[in-house]
């Protein structure tokens, strides 16, 4: 037996770990590269996508976030990517699950027409080596799996962007 076990439930409810998510879509063109989104509140680009607020579906989460950072009205696809991240030395952040659900095809042409919110400066679409330039390592190492992920047709589990599963 132990603590846990004669505590109240609403203690123990109270006591259970709560872990931050976030959401965010893969955008490709046909030659694959991937949408990026500079922000206009950090250095590194990111995907379209942003925190799950409480009550809300990841996939809810992705398709508002799309909508309000680059004016895409799009339902996501499948999902391609769920990344546990454990914080490391220097992280400001906590744990926290990250999720990439596919958003299918961008042209060049619906790039230049996208509305950006206040928080997204500009927009566009990076190779990979682009991609590991703009971006963070973990963000890029998470792209590279749901990439792979998209083209295999299976989801990929990662732990801090590498793919485990």
């Amino acid at each position: 037996m132990t603590n846990l076990d004669l505590l109240p439930y609403d203690e123990y409810v109270a006591r259970l770990p709560r872990k931050r998510m976030s959401a965010g879509v893969l955008l490709r063109d046909a030659r694959g590269r991937v949408l990026l989104v500079e922000p206009s509140y950090k250095p590194r680009w990111e995907i379209p996508g942003g925190v799950v607020e409480d009550g809300e579906a990841p996939w809810d989460t992705a398709v508002r976030e799309l909508h309000e950072e680059i004016g895409l009205a799009r339902t996501v696809g499948r999902l391609l990517v769920v990344d546990h991240v454990t914080p490391r030395n220097g992280d400001k952040l906590p744990e926290r699950v990250a999720f990439v659900f596919d958003g299918g095809t961008i042209g060049e042409g619906e790039v230049a027409e996208l509305v950006f919110s206040p928080e997204i400066v500009s927009a566009r679409l990076c190779t990979p080596d682009d991609v590991r330039t703009r971006a963070e390592s973990l963000l890029a190492d998470r792209l590279a799996a749901a990439v792979e992920a998209a083209i295999a047709g299976q989801a990929a589990l990662c732990e801090r962007g590498k793919r485990v599963a």
